[in-house]
């Protein structure tokens, strides 16, 4: 047992505000709060560090307001904002980096870059997005910039287009990802057939009539695994014709495993696989924002009608799931948690296990024979440390008695350096 708790870094809040309109709808998460007064719409984005530890939460109050943000340390960034000195002073550089493709579109962008009188901003933000698949089909029609010969030696390239002047394009192909998608398209489809047979066979046998009753059949199945889309429907008063739009497949099968990203970030500052690394880090936010919701936290739902406690229940929430992330990596030797994840070679590359990990996965046991288990299985496993009262029959006097901690408890407040609680404070 470690005598003593280990050092913590005191953690200063800091709150800065940037002189920038964002609409309600860029927020990634939002809270509608109806109370005695008029209902408060709060919008929540969250930022994180380049390690993946939510660092920051932008609380928006109003369909256009000031963003304020409060943080706990260095958001990643990369454009141009200056911050006043603070104790986040290493905030430099910030751009928005939407987890959704139609978060941050070319009208936004320039509302982003807006003064208040509606003039252009002398520094304007930078940001990184993604195209999507209409717009990188055009790229790729009539011999334009975007072809599959570019890939024939390389997943990875940067290219422009006239329809994006000043703006860098950086094309990614994930062969893995095109064959998943392949197979899974293929896949569905073959289901939605299979639930349509019986109809066609009931047509067939003139046990289901008219053009009515049989749309209404075909209708209810035919867009249960949402492939509808793929199908060409015939029907008559005693018949229906099923068949796939086979040039509309191909067409949507020729943009698997591609993805285009641009950003007017210049080479200079993020070379074109760190774009990449930084879109595909994304994934942390959205993990933040499962834990606030589902896994780890109740951010939802609110029952605080007060615009500031509103305010205040989210900051906390942001602060439980930073303490959250730093639980999670001290007790990862317990769990399955991937400590040290390898820095993949090719940013467009999948996300690989380390080997030690995959070792954890595979034996579920650790070399003492305590088995491994996940998060939310180890806090549950550290709730039965219990201190109970017992009161003895025929008595008033009550005795403390602490339960036995196992070998995994006392590993995890070994690893957390701070001794068993035997008492109450």
């Amino acid at each position: 047992m470690v005598s003593g708790p280990v050092p913590v870094p005191v953690v200063k809040l800091v709150e800065m505000t940037l002189a920038v309109q964002v609409p309600l709808s860029w927020a990634r998460l939002s809270l509608t709060v109806t109370g005695p007064s008029e209902p408060l719409t709060v919008g929540v984005v969250i930022g994180t560090e380049p390690r993946g530890a939510v660092s920051g939460v932008v609380i928006v109050s109003r369909p256009e307001a000031t963003v304020k943000v409060v943080g706990v340390g260095p958001l990643v960034a990369v454009a141009r904002v200056p911050v006043a000195e603070t104790a986040a002073a290493a905030i430099t550089r910030i751009a928005a980096a939407g987890t959704n493709r139609g978060m941050i579109t070319s009208a936004r962008i320039a509302a982003l870059n807006q003064l208040e009188d509606g003039t252009q901003r002398p520094d304007p933000y930078g940001w990184i997005t993604a195209l999507r698949a209409p717009a990188i089909r055009k790229l790729m029609a009539d011999g334009g910039p975007l072809q599959l010969s570019l890939f024939d030696e390389q997943d990875l390239t940067e290219i422009t287009s006239p329809g994006f002047p000043g703006e860098r394009l950086i094309a990614c192909r994930n062969p893995v990802l095109a064959a998943e998608r392949a197979r899974k398209r293929e896949d569905l489809l073959a289901a939605t057939e299979k639930l349509l047979t019986p109809v066609i066979t009931r047509v067939r046998a003139g046990k289901l009539t008219g053009a009515g009753p049989i749309g209404i059949e075909a209708g209810k199945l035919i867009s249960t695994y949402k492939t509808g889309k793929h199908f060409a429907v015939t029907i008559t008063d005693d018949s229906l014709t099923i068949t796939r739009k086979q040039a509309q497949i191909e067409q949507e099968a020729a943009l698997d495993g591609f993805y285009v990203i641009r950003t007017p970030i210049p080479a200079s500052e993020l070379g074109a696989p760190g774009v990449v690394t930084a879109y595909k880090n994304l994934k942390y936010v959205e993990r933040d924002f499962r834990h606030i919701k589902a896994d780890d936290l109740d951010l939802r739902p609110v029952y605080h009608y007060l615009e500031e406690r509103v305010k205040a229940h989210v900051l906390i929430c942001m602060l439980a799931c930073h303490l959250t992330w730093h639980l999670r990596r001290t007790l990862a030797p317990l769990t399955c948690t991937d400590q040290d994840p390898p820095a993949p070679a090719n940013p467009v590359a999948p996300a690989r296990r380390s080997a030690a990990t995959q070792a954890k996965a595979s034996g579920q046991h650790d070399p003492a024979g305590q088995p491994y288990r996940s998060f939310r299985a180890l806090l549950d496993h550290l709730a039965t440390l219990t201190r109970n009262q017992v009161r003895f029959a025929g008595t008033r006097a009550t005795v403390p008695m602490l339960t036995e901690p196992t070998s995994t408890q006392r590993q995890a407040f070994d690893l957390l350096r701070t001794p068993i609680p035997l008492t109450l404070k």
